[in-house]
């Protein structure tokens, strides 16, 4: 599968923003997908989980109650709503697919992942 995510941009403290992820080239409702962000100088981190048929969701806790995370099968898009960003939320965003079982969404390696799209939240 491929994935092209889209979305990113500059906000201010506050704003929201809604990043997709659209996939390609299989078939999108056997894969669990999820987001995850890198800020400069830090690690990888996850960020949002979603199950195949988006019925099941996980979160950070450094998102939760901020963040939403749906798919729509229909189109083979996953989508992260963001609201409520605050600076530390500035991060590269990339979203991610397996064929995992794993009901431990932040466990899965990933195999399949976007380029990336910018997040930059301004103070």
């Amino acid at each position: 599968v491929q994935l092209q995510a889209s979305g990113g941009g500059l906000v201010q403290t506050g704003g929201s923003l809604r990043l997709s992820c659209a996939a390609s080239g299989s078939t999108f409702s056997t894969y669990v997908m999820a987001w995850f962000r890198q800020a400069p100088g830090k690690e990888r981190e996850f960020v949002a989980g979603i199950s195949r048929s988006g019925g099941s969701t996980y979160y950070a806790d450094s998102v939760k109650g901020r963040f939403t995370i749906s798919r729509d099968n229909a189109r083979d898009t996953v989508y992260l709503q963001m609201n409520s960003l605050k600076p530390e939320d500035t991060a590269v965003y990339y979203c991610a697919a397996d064929m995992s079982g794993s009901p431990y969404y932040p466990g899965i390696e990933y195999k399949y992942w976007g380029q990336g799209t910018l997040v930059t939240v301004s103070s």
